[in-house]
């Protein structure tokens, strides 16, 4: 698989190589002591709930795993997540939190944890969504569907390189020239729906090879249909903010029904039968896939991997970006000007080292995906920075990326955004601890592992996307609401 992947990168215009490793290098060999994990899980049922309210409601999900971290003296213990009784019979919450460096890197290693079913923990949304089958997302490296897919997607990812700049930039084009009419009429205008319209109609002409138009109906409402069928799976497991106890009472009790949002979800997989046949036919004819396979994963990339975390990282990169008053912009408008020369490219945002480490500090404090989940293929030994604690078969590993990623033994001043942490030698060391992509930011995706495949076009459409705006724009200003509330022209 070594050579599919540097096959791949090396055909991708601009794409840098990534080293074979995925596990970050671990300090100087020390002895530590082998310690039982603290925590537990509780009363049956009791337990359970009690972590299930403080995670949710008294206390939140970043507050639940800090106050734990206090509690018990060690960023490895054992607690119950949600989601839980009465409606989750078949749902076991009981894990083994892992919320330090040295500790979360074991869930990328193969040989000692699987990740069949375990993309949201141990609850797994029905099947109905995804056309009855378990999608890639799903799938541990161990199942020969694994293989398919991922060299699937790779392989869309290489083929769509070549258009990958200019139709970024033409659908960016689209949504500025829409926020800034918004502007114009009201004094403001909300970015969240512009940027969910880009990212839609983007990634259906790059991973899909369809354009929106061809459809009026899911032109205007598609990325509409996947934040209701993504709204859907997840909210189990997720603090939406809600009054309480209503949200308890209504969003976290039981799974919703897949046929909800069936009409939706029914019309994309038309639609993408119909215009992505190119694509569907690359997946039966070179890769082994059936088309109902085919079909189903493509609307998964495209929908949860894709559309899903661009939906969290974009926003929040923007709002990262307009808040700011410490002058951010100013620096990285000064070095998107110096280096972009006449057009965008890959190779040009490989040059901008400060617009990378602004996108790469971005993912450690806000990971579009806080949560990662692993089960252990056998016993084994695993490491914290000052403790070694035995793992069983079968338990189940849980990383809240948010913590692990501000972990004081690895990162300086872990709470603070740094804009220039990831830049010269000690910010390219750094890079072996920036998990947001199921794996290190040096490691290399492939159907081997579970790291995402669009790790490095993740964080060069970022960059693009960051350098786009300043050749556009010299300054943006955001509001705590989310709203942009003026843009200054570029002169």
């Amino acid at each position: 698989m070594s050579a599919v992947m540097a096959k791949t990168m090396s055909i991708s215009p601009g794409m840098p190589s990534p080293s074979p490793s995925l596990t970050p290098p671990s300090p100087p060999s020390i002895s530590v002591p082998v310690r039982t994990i603290p925590g537990g899980y509780g009363w049956p049922v009791l337990g359970p709930i009690s972590d299930r309210l403080d995670y949710f409601w008294f206390q939140g999900p970043e507050t639940f795993f800090r106050k734990r971290i206090e509690k018990h003296k060690s960023t490895v213990f054992r607690t119950n997540l949600p989601p839980t009784f009465p409606f989750f019979y078949g749902v076991n919450p009981n894990v083994v939190a892992l919320l330090d460096c040295k500790s979360f890197a074991h869930m990328f290693d193969m040989d000692i944890v699987e990740k069949k079913n375990v993309l949201v923990g141990n609850f797994m949304p029905s099947v109905s969504y995804t056309g009855d089958l378990r999608v890639c997302a799903y799938l541990d490296t161990s199942e020969s569907l694994h293989s398919k897919v991922k060299n699937f997607a790779l392989d869309i990812l290489k083929r769509s390189s070549t258009i990958w700049v200019p139709t970024l930039s033409s659908t960016l084009d689209t949504m500025w020239s829409s926020i800034e009419s918004s502007l114009a009429k009201s004094g403001s205008a909300s970015y969240l729906i512009p940027i969910q319209q880009f990212i839609f109609s983007f990634f259906t002409r790059t991973l899909i090879g369809a354009d929106t138009a061809a459809s009026p109906e899911i032109a205007s409402s598609g990325y509409a249909m996947l934040d209701l069928w993504l709204a859907l799976q997840l909210l189990p497991t997720v603090k939406i903010g809600i009054l309480q106890p209503l949200e308890e009472l209504f969003l976290h009790s039981y799974a919703y029904p897949f046929f909800l949002v069936s009409g939706g979800y029914n019309k994309l997989v038309k639609f993408i039968e119909e215009h992505g046949k190119e694509v569907i036919q690359r997946g039966e004819t070179e890769f082994g896939l059936t088309k109902h396979e085919t079909v189903h994963n493509l609307l998964f990339m495209l929908g949860f991997n894709a559309y899903g975390g661009y939906s969290i990282f974009l926003p929040s990169l923007l709002s990262q970006l307009g808040t700011d008053t410490t002058g951010i912009q100013q620096k990285l408008k000064e070095e998107v000007r110096a280096k972009s020369g006449s057009t965008l490219s890959f190779d040009s945002v490989k040059e901008m080292e400060l617009v990378k480490s602004f996108v790469y500090e971005t993912l450690r404090l806000n990971p579009p995906v806080p949560l990662q989940y692993a089960r252990a293929r056998k016993d084994f030994v695993l490491s914290s920075h000052d403790s070694a604690y035995e793992i069983k078969k079968g338990e189940l590993l849980c990383g809240y990326q948010t913590l692990v990623m501000r972990d004081s033994k690895v990162f300086d001043d872990p709470e603070k955004f740094i804009f220039d942490r990831f830049t010269k030698e000690k910010g390219s060391e750094l890079l072996n601890y920036l998990y947001w992509s199921n794996g290190p930011q040096t490691g290399s995706p492939s159907e081997s592992n579970k790291q995402c495949a669009a790790k490095d076009y993740v964080t060069l459409t970022a960059c693009l996307f960051v350098a786009h705006l300043y050749r556009r724009y010299d300054s943006i200003t955001c509001n705590s609401s989310g709203a942009i509330t003026a843009v200054e022209k570029a002169k």
